[in-house]
Order: structure tokens, then C-alpha cells, then sequence
């Protein structure tokens, strides 16, 4: 066996002594080992099982429905919906961790268990009703007691001006002028503050539409009088979520015990009806600060996506299919994805460049033409244009992205070719007679080998993120392929699902994270002009 180089060993070592780079590379490699596996990990088949003295591996071998279910269908098995209905609860089963796959679309009924039951107590404005005279006074009130906000009983406002205890809108009188004549007209409201120091709140003044004219004129309009609750604590709904075996709310549980008993008790009913699927109607009360509120229960609905829960730690997406797992297998992929474009793209740019660096003269000039050509392509135009007739797919991704993904090492190759062509150990063993490719391949390119290795990490951070970007674009790999940038891509349209953001965010932001800090270690370990410091 070849010993390594001395000096490669010393670089080695030192960049052990990197602890960030050094544990994220062994971080990055557990990672990728696995994700490898990871139908070992995270999967909706159970990976061994006997069943009737027959040994199976659903894992790894397709077994239809009636193999296990005698009036089952001869399609794929959906082994956790017949655990769930006890069919393998004789047998030995052997499941993953994670008893998911990025493919499976999660039933509605395995999410019953984790629903909400939502409580609201919604304010309700109180009203008066008012009795008016053209010149605007007040000839009947009923209710407007019960708008008082000061202490004490209310002031008796009959006869009073409506000018006195609110202020009027300019557009108030203009209209109504036609409801004083008699005339049709359709319905009519206006909000009108207090005048200051009454003790009356904002109200929103609601005058009823007039189908038919009526001779002679009115002589009074009756107007209701809603109170306008303002943006205020007190006016703010009360809500609580239970779950489906809690009594107290996991939110806001001091603000419920301060309920009466007999509300308590109340929504404790409706809850009840709610959970047999009964139909619950809304129903006023009032509480002890004497406001009306509005009490309504009911349960939350399955929609897709769901927020996470019990066995979907990381949610589900907008198609049904739990976020972890997604995740788990779309990390394999672009990890592949990225440690096979950069050997590629590696190997490719590695021979061009040696090739014209060493070779020069009318090589490196055609060589430096046909890049300049090449570069000038778009990609992203080729890209659509070979998807469109071969199909989107991991492969035609992986070529596309060679193609034009070596051309950046070439560049630092032939820059390292031409330095080292001129070197002494390259004119010795031109003089031993060594061909021209043993000269470029066996002595130039292993003394050329550190911007490939420094270079590699931020490659594959690149080419990940590459494959992210085209993803979130559409025009990656095709559904329902595992992938972080589709999951992102969903979240620019499910807002209101923040895990669809932030945990494939998160995976990521991790990988990438942990290649940068690989990449600064090498680049430090291998870098020949350390720092000394003169004692």
C-alpha cells in the first residue's frame, strides 16, 4: 500500500485540529449515511414481518393487499391502515422509526385523534333603539341604558338632541332629507362619535330602507343604535383550543376558569355534540362584566396542509404526505445529486484544464475559444429545451448540469498547469523520456490537486443549491420526487403553513452550513503561508 505524502499527512492533521470543520465533515458524513438508508429510517412499510408462518419484507419487496387480507385487493398494501384495523396483530411486525415514506398521502381518519376543538367567545354590540324628530331629537329611546358607560344610573336622553350626545357628519342631514319627504330610499348608515364628556360609545346609526313613498311625509324615523366596539382588550374575541380528551384548554386556561360553572358546563355540552358531529348553533350569553358575547364550538377540519402533530412532528403538505419524510428522502437525493455533479464536473474540468495548460499554445487557444462559446449558452433555455423532449428526471438534470458545470475548473486547473510545467521535477521527467499525458497525469496533476480539494466543498454547496433553485422554479426534478426546493416552493403559496417554510429551510440551511465549514477548514488546513508569530 502507497504511504501517503508526508506533507498531505501534516495537512491532515491540522485540519483535524479544526474542530468546526473537522465534526462538520463527520456530521455531514453521518448525515449522508443516513439519508442513504433511509428507507431503513423512515418508512410506511414495515421492514420485516411473519405473518401465517411466511416470512415477508414489504421494504423491499412489492406483496398486494390479499397476500394479507383475504377479500384484499391485488394492488400495493397500505400496511398501516391494516395495522390500525388489527390485521397483523398476531404476527411479528417490525416497523422503521419513522412510520412514513414521502409518497404516502396520510388519511383523514389517522388525523381524527389530533383535531381541535375551537371554543370562541365573540363580543356582540349591544343596541338601542331610537325614536327621532325631524330637528333630530330624541322623542323614544329603548336600550340605550344599556350603552352607558359611565358609573351610576344613565342620564334620561328622551328630548334631548341627538347633537348632544354624539357628534354629526356633515353628510347626515342631506341624507335624510328625502326620508323626511316620503320618498323610496334604500338603507342608510352612519358612525357617530361622543360629544365630549358623554359617557355614550361610538355608534353606528342604521336608518331602514323605504320601499314605498308615503304622502305627506314622515313625521318620525326610527333608527337603530349599534354600539361600535373598538379595537380594544376587553372587545377582543376569546378563543380556546382543546384537544380532544382535554377538560382545560392548552391556551389561555386562566381566562376560562374565570368563566361561570354554568358556562363551563355549557360548552362542555357543546363539545360533547360537536365530537359525535352534531351541528352546534351559536347561542348568546353574557358574562359577568354583563356584555352579550356569542358562543360558538366546533372542530377543526382536516385540510391539506396540516399543522404538525402527533406522528407528523413536521406537518404534512399540501398533497397529504408527512414533511418529515420528504425531507429525510430529499436530502439523499440532493446530496447525490451534488457529490455527482462535482466529480463530474471535476473530472471534466480537470482534464481540459491540464490538457491546455501543459499543452499551450494553439490547444489552450482553441480550447479557450471553445469555452468562451460554451459559457455563452443558457443553460436554464437548454435545460427546459432537453426536459421538454426527454422528460425531466434525475439523470437528464445530473448531464445538463455537467455540461456546463466544468468550466470554472478548467480555469483554475490550467492557471495550476501552467505554473507547474516550467517546474524542475516536470523538466526531469521530460528528460527521462516520460510521454507527454504520464507528465501531465502523473506529476503535474498531483501537485495540483489543492484547489480541487479546497474548491470541492463549496462545489457541492453550490450544486445543492442549484438543484433547490431549479425545484422551486419547476423545472427540477419531476412530481412527486422528494425535494426541498418543491416543498418551498409550496410555501410561497401556503403562507398560513409556516413548517412548510421553515423546516425544509432549516435542512437546507444545515447542509450548506456544514459543507461551508468543511470547505473554510481544508482551505485553511491546506494552505501553505500559515501564520507564525516570532517569540
Amino acid at each position: 500500500m502507497k504511504k501517503l505524502n508526508p506533507i498531505t499527512i501534516k495537512r491532515l492533521k491540522r485540519f483535524r485540529q479544526l474542530k468546526r470543520g473537522w465534526w462538520s465533515f463527520l456530521l455531514l458524513v453521518v448525515l449522508y449515511l443516513l439519508t442513504l438508508g433511509a428507507e431503513l429510517f423512515c418508512n410506511a412499510r414495515p421492514l420485516l414481518m411473519r405473518h401465517e408462518g411466511k416470512w415477508y419484507f414489504p421494504a423491499f419487496r412489492f406483496y398486494p393487499e390479499n397476500a394479507f387480507v383475504k377479500d384484499g385487493t391485488p394492488h400495493q398494501a397500505d400496511y398501516l391502515a391494516l395495522d390500525r384495523e388489527g390485521a397483523f396483530a398476531q404476527d411479528f411486525v417490525l416497523w422503521a422509526p419513522v412510520k412514513n415514506d414521502p409518497y404516502r398521502i396520510v388519511p383523514k381518519d389517522e388525523l381524527t385523534p389530533s383535531l381541535l376543538e375551537i371554543v370562541r367567545l365573540l363580543p356582540q354590540p349591544r343596541v338601542a333603539s331610537l325614536t327621532l324628530k325631524p330637528d333630530l331629537t330624541i322623542t323614544k329611546a329603548t336600550g340605550l341604558e344599556t350603552l352607558w358607560k359611565g358609573d351610576g344610573a344613565p342620564e334620561d336622553s328622551t328630548g334631548r338632541a341627538l347633537e348632544e350626545l354624539w357628534q354629526l357628519s356633515d353628510e347626515l342631514t342631506p341624507a335624510l332629507a328625502p326620508r323626511w319627504a316620503g320618498q323610496a330610499v334604500p338603507s342608510y348608515s352612519v358612525t357617530l362619535i361622543p360629544q365630549s364628556g358623554v359617557k355614550y360609545p361610538p355608534v353606528e346609526l342604521v336608518f331602514a330602507a323605504a320601499d314605498t313613498p308615503r304622502a305627506g311625509g314622515r313625521k318620525t324615523l326610527r333608527v337603530r343604535a349599534l354600539e361600535v366596539l373598538g379595537d380594544t382588550k376587553d372587545n377582543a374575541p376569546r378563543i380556546w383550543k382543546f384537544a380532544a380528551t382535554e377538560e382545560l384548554p392548552a391556551s389561555n386556561e386562566t381566562t376560562y376558569t374565570a368563566l361561570t360553572e354554568e358556562l363551563r358546563k355549557q360548552i362542555a355540552d357543546a363539545r360533547q355534540s360537536v365530537r359525535k358531529g352534531e351541528l352546534f348553533a351559536p347561542v348568546e350569553c353574557t358574562l359577568a362584566d354583563g356584555r352579550l358575547y356569542k358562543l360558538t364550538v366546533e372542530r377543526e377540519e382536516v385540510r391539506f396542509p396540516f399543522r404538525p402533530v402527533t406522528g407528523h412532528w413536521m406537518g404534512i403538505d399540501n398533497a397529504g404526505r408527512d414533511v418529515f419524510a420528504r425531507i429525510f428522502y430529499a436530502l439523499r437525493i440532493a446530496l447525490n445529486f451534488g457529490l455527482l455533479l462535482v466529480l463530474f464536473s471535476m473530472a471534466g474540468g480537470t482534464f481540459v484544464g491540464i490538457l491546455q495548460g501543459y499543452r499551450g499554445g494553439l490547444t489552450d487557444l482553441l480550447g479557450q475559444r471553445f469555452i468562451e462559446i460554451w459559457s455563452a449558452m443558457p443553460f436554464l433555455y437548454v435545460m427546459i429545451l432537453m426536459g421538454s423532449i426527454y422528460g425531466a428526471g434525475f439523470t437528464l438534470l445530473l448531464v445538463c448540469y455537467a455540461l456546463f458545470n466544468w468550466i470554472g475548473i478548467s480555469h483554475y486547473m490550467r492557471a495550476e498547469a501552467f505554473r507547474l510545467r516550467k517546474m524542475p521535477f516536470v523538466e526531469a521527467a521530460r528528460c527521462l523520456g516520460l510521454s507527454g499525458w504520464q507528465i501531465a497525469f502523473k506529476h503535474i496533476l498531483p501537485n495540483a490537486l489543492v484547489p480541487l480539494v479546497t474548491l470541492f466543498p463549496f462545489s457541492l454547496v453550490g450544486a445543492i443549491g442549484s438543484l433547490a433553485a431549479l425545484d422551486y422554479l419547476g423545472f427540477g426534478l419531476p412530481v412527486p420526487t422528494p425535494s426541498l426546493g418543491e416543498m418551498l416552493s409550496q410555501a410561497q403559496s401556503e403562507r398560513a403553513a409556516w413548517w412548510l417554510t421553515l423546516f425544509p429551510s432549516l435542512a437546507l440551511f444545515a447542509v450548506m452550513l456544514l459543507a461551508v465549514f468543511v470547505g473554510e477548514g481544508i482551505r485553511n488546513a491546506f494552505d501553505p503561508r500559515r501564520q507564525q508569530r516570532l517569540s
